[in-house]
């Protein structure tokens, strides 16, 4: 089993975030925790898909792994995202979407690309915290040119990963652990407690309830922490 030699079962890995790291790119972010990194971009376009006709705005998210970005290398997608990256992909539109009003963006689609460089666990979840960056930069240039009038995020949504690793209970599991643990949980809520949504199982035996609420309460607490890293690269919401 995996030992954790470098920091405590309730520490984060450490988190660094680069912005603007694509030159004339300004919602470009760049989000490490440990070894694993994810790029993620938010762009506006105009119109919204045609099965929408309610008048509403849009979010989507897209999600892929560079070939290198695991070992062994990952076979690039021909176009058509696995059921894994498709799975995630829709993770991040939710829990985006749970953080703003579409009304207030009517016409609009914003788009979230997560390009995963390095993968050493936790990348659905860097994916989610490194796209709110990205959408709190893209609102506050759609309101500084006109195209929004207000803003339209009415949450900040995070993410953070928690699991049963050899009898431990350990916040945001790298690949190591998370291949090895008998219970895997991922997290999405506020800095304030409110849930957007829990993704848990065992990997064997059936775990008793209290465990779950161990993992569940150590996640909350991670929330925290994440939030303290992030929201410094967050414009803040408009009232």
């Amino acid at each position: 089993m995996p030992e954790r030699r470098d920091r405590l079962a309730n520490q984060l890995r450490p988190i660094d975030i680069g912005v603007g790291v694509i030159l004339g790119v300004e919602t470009s972010i760049l989000y490490r925790c440990g070894r694993t990194e994810v790029l993620c971009v938010a762009t506006l376009d105009e119109g919204t898909p045609q099965w929408l006709d309610t008048g509403d705005g849009w979010l989507t998210a897209e999600y892929s792994m560079l070939p290198y970005a695991t070992e062994p290398r990952n076979p690039r997608s021909d176009g058509k995202p696995d059921g894994r990256s498709q799975e995630i992909r829709r993770l991040i539109g939710r829990a985006l979407r749970a953080s703003v009003d579409r009304r207030l963006f009517p016409g609009y689609t914003i788009r979230l690309d997560c390009d995963v460089l390095c993968a050493d666990g936790g990348t659905r979840t860097a994916s989610i915290n490194g796209s709110t960056i990205a959408l709190g930069l893209l609102v506050e240039k759609a309101l500084a040119d006109g195209r929004f009038s207000v803003d339209p995020r009415r949450a900040t949504v995070l993410a953070i990963s928690a699991g049963l690793v050899d009898g431990e209970v350990r916040l945001d599991l790298d690949y190591a652990e998370d291949s090895a643990a008998e219970i895997d949980l991922n997290l999405v809520g506020t800095p304030g407690g409110d849930l957007v949504e829990v993704q848990g199982s065992s990997e064997g035996d059936p775990i008793p309830k209290e465990c779950w609420q161990q993992l569940m309460e150590l996640a909350a607490e991670g929330l925290t922490s994440v939030e303290n890293s992030v929201i410094p690269h967050i414009p803040s919401l408009e009232p």
